[in-house]
């Protein structure tokens, strides 16, 4: 049965992107509001419970000095800066100064061991890195391996060998800077994602992306800005979600943004935390709304007027719970870090049908194409692929050229998620064209966790393939085939989680590690694991 949604079709029908001729990421989302009325940018609740707000004209002062220090350490347009920090103003300001210096940021996560670390400092050729006592510690353990990284600011007032302090770089550079004049295309950030083999591709964006983010934004957070909005996310400002789907388009839309992340999400802290500060937008990933389902945690004082949600399915059930007890509608966003935000559902468009991704955000041409990047009809299940052009897809893969190739097919980019849409536009996610793990809102490419086990003095194979988990959708599970003389033990077993948690990242490691003889192969020695996926 057809489904009438005037107010979509004419929003579709209207819209044009409106791309400037110049464009700084950096300008837009901080000097654009800085007018002197100390509008708030950020709010910061950091673990102790302080709380420390920061007006568009201080972030502008701080952003400004910050370009000055890199500028003055001989960095040069294009160069990239690291930052790898959680959510706080100075993982902010370092973004936000490096776009200003015409300079591309590389967000890194907390949680990554030296390998994952080592590996996107140098692929990314970082010539400076910001972060905390924490980080500095891992980095120290491969800094002799990264020729490149010729400057380390250290946050939070502390001291090291080798490294500069943050705060006193701030305090001795002026905050009268003229930024760079970039253009919608030029490059501005690198958000490294994994893929099927080998290692993580770094997807490079121009300034323009956080254009494109916009149309899904104000459809989501249907009148944002509006008067009293803030927004937060657990989610850590390393992702293209924490930082495109809240930091950056908020501060854009002069919206501010609550930073506070804890070690692990903790529903009741969360409920709470929304609660004492007005939070009334958010992104909350179906595993911390799953997690709120199953602690059953109520807040009388909770404010919130839009939810955005993705990273995996919804499902009928969860969204009732989020009408329920956050009251408001659960929103599903779909994107990659490729290409960003480009379906989505709001019920004031059109219907919500439970399990559907949603419908195309006016802007974006989303399509059910074939492996040669021909459109299918309704109904049929092929690639979900988005049309060349659109200003939130990435520029390339950073030096990867044969990738960046792969990734596109005729006029399409290829997401590699496998759909279908049906006769009224809606589209359903069917599974992967590849093997990327979904767990937790993450996307886990294989290879990189594999070419981790195998360094593992007891394994001699390994396949690494996602397993249904009720709670993250997927769950990593290691298959190893053991070198001779390696006994099968239990102990070994959460060796292997160990050897994995340090040295890439606690996210990616196998909750699960089966032992077996042999591992299925094609004849040309290819890992089946659609196979072992078969197996459980």
């Amino acid at each position: 049965m057809s489904v009438a949604a005037p107010r979509y079709d004419a929003l579709v029908r209207a819209f044009r992107w409106q791309i400037p001729a110049r464009f700084n990421m950096g300008v837009a989302c901080v000097d654009a509001h800085a007018d002197g009325s100390g509008k708030p940018a950020l709010v910061f609740e950091e673990e102790s419970g302080t709380v420390r707000a920061y007006s568009f004209d201080e972030v502008k002062s701080l952003t400004n000095r910050f370009a000055n220090a890199l500028l003055a350490q001989g960095l040069k347009r294009g160069d990239r800066v690291a930052v790898f920090l959680p959510q706080a103003p100075e993982t902010a300001i370092a973004h936000l100064a490096a776009f200003k210096a015409g300079l591309v940021s590389v967000p890194l996560f907390t949680l990554f061991g030296d390998e994952a670390l080592e590996f996107r400092l140098a692929a990314s050729g970082a010539k400076a890195l910001v972060t905390d006592l924490s980080g500095l510690a891992k980095l120290e353990r491969v800094r002799d391996r990264l020729p490149d990284l010729a400057t380390v600011y250290l946050t939070g007032g502390a001291a090291a060998p080798g490294t500069l302090p943050f705060d006193a770089a701030l305090a001795r550079a002026s905050d009268a800077f003229t930024p760079a004049d970039t253009g919608p295309d030029d490059p501005g950030i690198i958000i490294f994602t994994s893929g099927t083999t080998g290692n993580p591709k770094g997807a490079l964006h121009g300034h323009r992306v956080l254009l494109g983010h916009l149309p899904c934004i104000t459809f989501i957070h249907e009148g944002m800005p509006r008067p009293g909005d803030l927004h937060w996310t657990p989610a850590d400002w390393a992702w293209i979600g924490g930082l495109f789907d809240v930091l950056f388009p908020s501060l854009y839309l002069g919206v501010p943004v609550l930073a506070h992340r804890a070690k692990k999400f903790d529903p009741e802290a969360a409920m709470d935390l929304m609660a004492r500060h007005r939070v009334r937008n958010v992104f909350l990933p179906p595993t911390a709304l799953k997690l709120l389902r199953q602690a059953d945690v109520r807040h009388a004082g909770l404010a919130l007027r839009s939810l955005l949600t993705g990273g995996e399915s919804l499902g009928a059930e969860l969204g009732a719970f989020v009408k329920e007890r956050l009251g408001v509608e659960a929103r599903e966003i779909y994107g990659q870090t490729e290409c960003n935000l480009v379906v989505g559902s709001n019920s004031d468009f059109f219907p919500i049908r439970p399990g559907a991704m949603g419908r195309p955000i006016p802007g974006h041409d989303v399509r059910i194409v074939d492996e040669d990047g021909r459109e299918l009809p309704d109904g049929a299940e092929g690639q979900v692929g988005v049309r060349k052009g659109d200003p939130v897809m990435m520029l390339e893969y950073w030096q990867n050229p044969e990738a960046t190739a792969a990734k596109y097919a005729g006029d399409f980019l290829l997401t590699g998620d496998m759909g279908r849409r049906d006769e009224d536009g809606y589209l359903w996610y069917v599974g992967r064209a590849d093997d990327v793990i979904t767990s937790a809102g993450y996307r886990i490419g294989p290879g990189e966790i594999e070419d981790c086990i195998l360094k593992h003095p007891a394994v001699a194979l390994v396949a690494v393939v996602g397993v249904p988990d009720p709670l993250r959708t997927e769950a990593v599970k290691a298959w190893v085939v053991l070198k001779d003389g390696a006994a099968a033990t239990d102990d070994l077993a959460r060796d292997i989680q160990d050897f994995v948690k340090t040295r890439l990242s606690a996210h990616e490691y196998p909750r699960h590690v089966a032992f077996t003889d042999t591992l299925p192969m094609t004849a040309t020695g290819k890992i089946l694991r659609r196979e072992l996926r078969a197996r459980g």
